[in-house]
């Protein structure tokens, strides 16, 4: 069985809840992703920040979770940090409702394909994860989840098909995306509680 790792890239956030201090929606989102993670079978689970993002990787991380520092915060930096593994996926971290099938999803077809990418539903910019066999393809590009498309992850392969592009989600990145949170949907229970404090009378 391939040996497989999923990384939560906790790169930069740039916009919170009206109320919600920054840095304290930006750990929520973290830790709801960290923990998500921590509930898949058949994969490790590893956590990759700046060194400037290190305390807040630490502060988040289950005992024995794998940290990595890389240069920039980009799913690229991270494959080539990685060691010992056949299969790695990267995800953003605000999507802290991220149903685990579409980890999934986003996993099998590098039975066929060097690369998966999960594009952000709803046809926004950016991309929900980047997946690839080890080591990553010389040819994929230097990828910037916020803005990064499956056409320029497409871009310098050989075929346009060693690009599979599989099922998205949404990011939490302003107040349309904060709307469609479903209360009903288990998990994200660090976010669920910032926004039901933000939203407390005083």
């Amino acid at each position: 069985m391939a040996r497989r790792v999923v990384v939560a890239l906790l790169g930069p956030v740039h916009w919170s809840p009206p109320g919600v201090d920054l840095a304290e929606w930006r750990a929520a989102l973290a830790e709801d992703v960290i923990d998500l993670l921590a509930t898949l079978n058949e994969v490790e689970v590893a956590v990759a920040v700046t060194p400037s993002d290190r305390a807040l990787a630490d502060a988040l991380v289950w005992p024995g979770t794998a940290v990595y520092e890389v240069a920039e915060p980009t799913p690229n930096a991270v494959f080539a940090a990685l060691e010992g593994y056949d299969q790695a996926a990267v995800l953003v971290s605000d999507v802290p409702d991220l149903p685990a099938l579409t980890v999934g999803k986003l996993l099998r077809p590098l039975t066929t394909r060097p690369v998966a990418v999960a594009p952000v539903e709803g046809g926004g910019p950016g991309l929900l994860g980047v997946a690839v066999r080890l080591p990553a393809p010389e040819w994929l590009p230097t990828l910037e989840l916020g803005t990064a498309t499956p056409a320029e992850a497409r871009a310098n392969a050989p075929r346009p098909g060693d690009v599979a592009v599989t099922a998205g989600w949404r990011r939490l990145r302003g107040p349309a995306d904060l709307a469609t949170l479903d209360p009903a949907f288990e998990g994200w229970e660090a976010t669920r509680a910032l926004l039901s404090g933000s939203t407390r009378p005083a």
